[in-house]
């Protein structure tokens, strides 16, 4: 692989996690899935270290590992610019291991949120107090002077609240916030009970994701919308969608080293015949397979 200027690798170093989020994109890895010791993570790491600018460190939840400060410190002396840590924010509760993560070379922290209260968030991750001691973690990072990017999984039960998760955030000064669209694992897909409870519909969730960015309008916090083809949102709001990908962002999930770009087009996303009519068709990626499985392609019209 050539290197290029702007390459990620995704690491997926295991998937235990301590939240039981109902929405999971891992689904039910968590009893079959890889968990690599830390020579495996440091041999991945050191063998791409000429092909990759830039790492996510990631699970599961990084973070419940004993030897995180240890990978990250690896990762900075193997060379990567941008140490990203993508987790649930709940161990970073505790400011010690804030401080020795930062020290250790992590300039860059991904942090999920699903909710503005208790009831919203724990109601979905199923981990009583996870909703507390997230935001704690937030504010940790912030007063160590961190990037802190934050991920809200839009889900039936909490579109409602984008506003105030915005607005909550906002007070946080974090530097960025995303509303990404459900993926549909496939234990959801094959349980009517959790689709009907859990998995919206984009025409039902857009009035109050547009809210959720018209909050954070007069603000320098970023904002960004993921797994939202461009003709489920209006007009004002698709600046928000990424309209320029990265140059190869490669996920080691397991044995497995994959091109998630080309993995989204050939087989996660999908875009039905009529969209080729649309003017955003070569941006676009189209809604998540399962999805369409389940509701079919009526309400995806093409932006002509």
């Amino acid at each position: 692989m050539d290197k290029k200027k702007d390459t990620t690798i995704d690491i997926k170093t295991g998937f235990q996690c301590n939240n039981y989020c109902k929405f999971c994109a891992q689904g039910n890895k968590r009893n079959f899935g890889k968990t690599f010791s830390t020579e495996e993570v440091k041999q991945i790491l050191s063998k791409n270290r000429n092909d990759f600018k830039n790492v996510v460190l990631t699970g599961g939840e990084i973070t419940i590992r004993n030897d995180v400060v240890e990978l990250v410190g690896f990762a900075k002396k193997c060379g990567y610019k941008l140490i990203h840590i993508q987790t649930n924010g709940r161990m970073l509760s505790y400011m010690d291991l804030c401080k020795r993560m930062v020290d250790a070379g992590a300039n860059h922290f991904y942090i999920s949120l699903h909710g503005s209260t208790p009831e919203v968030h724990d109601g979905l991750t199923r981990a009583k107090g996870s909703f507390e001691q997230t935001i704690q973690g937030i504010n940790n990072l912030i007063k160590l002077e961190q990037v802190v990017s934050t991920n809200t999984v839009v889900a039936k039960t909490n579109h409602m609240d984008m506003s105030s998760v915005a607005r909550l955030l906002l007070e946080l000064n974090v530097s960025s916030y995303k509303f990404s669209f459900m993926d549909i694992n496939p234990l959801i897909e094959r349980d009517r009970e959790l689709i009907d409870t859990i998995v919206p519909r984009y025409k039902d969730v857009r009035e109050s994701v547009e809210r959720g960015l018209e909050a954070g309008m007069n603000s320098k916090t970023r904002r960004q919308l993921e797994a939202f083809p461009f003709c489920t949102i209006g007009e004002k709001y698709r600046n928000y969608i990424p309209q320029k990908r990265t140059d190869s962002y490669f996920v080691r999930d397991g044995e497995r080293m994959q091109d998630m770009i080309k993995m989204r087009d050939d087989k996660l996303k999908n875009k039905s015949e009529k969209c080729k009519q649309c003017k955003f068709y070569d941006l676009c990626e189209g809604p998540w397979t399962n999805y369409v499985r389940i509701f079919g392609f009526d309400e995806f019209n093409p932006i002509i």
